[in-house]
């Protein structure tokens, strides 16, 4: 099934709530909130003081993804702030194992990313166990990026695993995703879809969501 994802970096901050509770009755699966810590990648965004605000306003799914140098540290916070889903890069300085055991221990669901740049078998030895592997198809730290089409042979790759391995992994992609691109994302094998501007730069949500989720094969 097609998931989609909205990405707050792509929000209204003065009006944060109305944006989400907005993509919410629109249709969207998750919500996808980007954290970022200025070093990992050349911007900032919020931390999980904004998350834990938010988290009584809806009841959708935080899809969190840590754009941080130190994913390992930080895991605990953005747990006790209403995260469902933990997201790290394997760029990031943390040791990759001890981040997965840690975000299991927090009883949270796990996901791994790679920036565009990393070989994709460097997940192989954690795909076993991830809830999610994300392929980042553009350069993390900034919205409204042009999507980068050659990054489709990642997905292909993780979606082969993950139908001869575990099934049940959720393959994201994270970057320049429209209704113009949900094709091409999805007949990769991506089956999770980050849009940030698509989305939450539309007049009609509901309409955005529709439109993402139809060019993807989904029938409504």
């Amino acid at each position: 099934m097609i998931q989609i994802s909205p990405s707050i970096l792509s929000a209204d901050f003065s009006r944060l709530e109305q944006d989400v509770v907005d993509v919410e009755k629109g249709g969207a699966h998750m919500l996808h909130i980007d954290v970022m810590d200025g070093h990992f990648v050349p911007n900032i965004s919020f931390g999980a003081c904004v998350m834990q605000s938010l988290r009584p306003r809806t009841d959708l799914f935080f899809d969190v993804h840590l754009m941080i140098s130190d994913p390992l540290t930080y895991a605990k916070d953005f747990a006790k702030a209403g995260a469902d889903m933990i997201t790290f890069h394997y760029e990031a300085d943390s040791d990759p194992q001890e981040t997965i055991n840690e975000i299991r221990d927090l009883g949270l669901k796990v996901g791994m990313a790679i920036k565009p740049g990393t070989d994709v078998k460097v997940l192989d030895p954690f795909l076993p166990q991830l809830d999610m592997a994300l392929v980042m198809t553009v350069e993390p730290g900034f919205g409204g990026q042009k999507f980068m089409t050659d990054m489709m042979p990642k997905v292909e790759y993780l979606r082969n695993w993950a139908n001869e391995n575990h099934k049940a992994l959720w393959i994201q992609v994270d970057g320049g995703i429209a209704a113009s691109t949900a094709k091409t994302v999805a007949d990769a094998g991506a089956d999770v879809l980050v849009a940030g501007s698509a989305v939450f730069g539309a007049p009609d949500r509901q309409e955005a969501i529709e439109n993402i989720l139809q060019a993807a094969g989904v029938s409504l």
